[in-house]
Parts: C-alpha cells; sequence; structure tokens
C-alpha cells in the first residue's frame, strides 16, 4: 500500500450497501485525493446440479437493467451468516431445490474497482425438489434447466451476461 487514508466520511447507508468517501494521501508525493468505495456485506451464489445433468439457473428481473437476467441462485450475507448458510437458503428460497452435497468452488470480488463485495460461490449436487419460498420481488421469477453445453452457448450468443453466473461455470469446469 503506497498511501494512508487520512479521513473515512460515510456520506451513504443503505439497505444493500453503503458508499464511503475517502480522503487519501500517497506517501511517496504527499498528494492527497478521495476514493468513493461502496461496502457490501458479500454474498453466495449456488451452482445447483440434477443427479441428471442438468444445471439449474433461475431468470429474474433486475431493476438497475430493466430486463431479466439469466443467472445462478444467489443472495446478500446477512450480518455475520456464513457463506454456506447464505448459499443454502438461496437454493432453497429461489427454486425449492435442496442438497445435501454443497462444496465450496471459490470466491470472487465482482467490482473490485469501487466496491468491497466478495461472492462465495458453491456447487450443490444431487439436488432434492422442494417448495421455493421466494421474497416479496421475486414472485416472477423462471426456473431454467440446461446442460453445460447449452449455458456455454448462451454465453457466447450474449444471452447469459451475469458475471457470477459465468464465472460459476468456469470455477465448475475446473
Amino acid at each position: 500500500m503506497n498511501f494512508k487514508v487520512i479521513r473515512k466520511n460515510t456520506v451513504y447507508q443503505g439497505k444493500v450497501f453503503d458508499v464511503n468517501v475517502d480522503e487519501i494521501e500517497y506517501y511517496k508525493t504527499g498528494n492527497k485525493t478521495k476514493r468513493q468505495v461502496a461496502h457490501h456485506p458479500g454474498g453466495a451464489v449456488i451452482v445447483p446440479i440434477k443427479s441428471d445433468g442438468k444445471i439449474v439457473l433461475i431468470s429474474q428481473y433486475r431493476y438497475p437493467h430493466n430486463q431479466a437476467v439469466i443467472e445462478f441462485p444467489a443472495g446478500k450475507l446477512e450480518a455475520g451468516e456464513d457463506p454456506l448458510d447464505c448459499a443454502t437458503r438461496e437454493l432453497a428460497e429461489e427454486t425449492g431445490y435442496t442438497s445435501n452435497k454443497i462444496s465450496k468452488l471459490g470466491k470472487i470480488y465482482t467490482t473490485p474497482g469501487f466496491c468491497d463485495e466478495i461472492l462465495h460461490i458453491y456447487l450443490a449436487e444431487d439436488i432434492i425438489p422442494g417448495a421455493h419460498a421466494r421474497e416479496e420481488g421475486e414472485e416472477g421469477m423462471e426456473i431454467l434447466e440446461l446442460t453445460i453445453d447449452e449455458i456455454e452457448k448462451k454465453i457466447s450468443d450474449g444471452e447469459i451476461v451475469d458475471a457470477k453466473t459465468i464465472c460459476g461455470i468456469h470455477f465448475l469446469k475446473k
């Protein structure tokens, strides 16, 4: 690190993230500048695979882009929540599926230039169907079951553009 933090200033506290505008000073030159950081509690993503090899995704409306987005089930971590618990919860809430065989695939920094969000990506194998318990705003969510080849084609064709989903497929293939 080639700078020191002079002052931290939280300018916005929201439901999903907070925003700081911090003043820093570079050691070598003494120049001061500001850094804007979105603080996010992080989240968990789950890559669910059925016993027949089909991969379960969801399609849900995403307000910032004003369109439905195909993605893996995911959610925001609650304060102090273990990412595995979050992934397990989101799988059941959004798809109705559960699994007794969940393992961590990896983690990603979603937008490291201005946000500290970390997404933990998990694999759920031998998933068991059940009833979903979607939250308000998730009522129009659709479940898709695709092969890995179908998913890769949708990525190549620009139909799947969600970064956590693309990363989840990458981790799955490794």
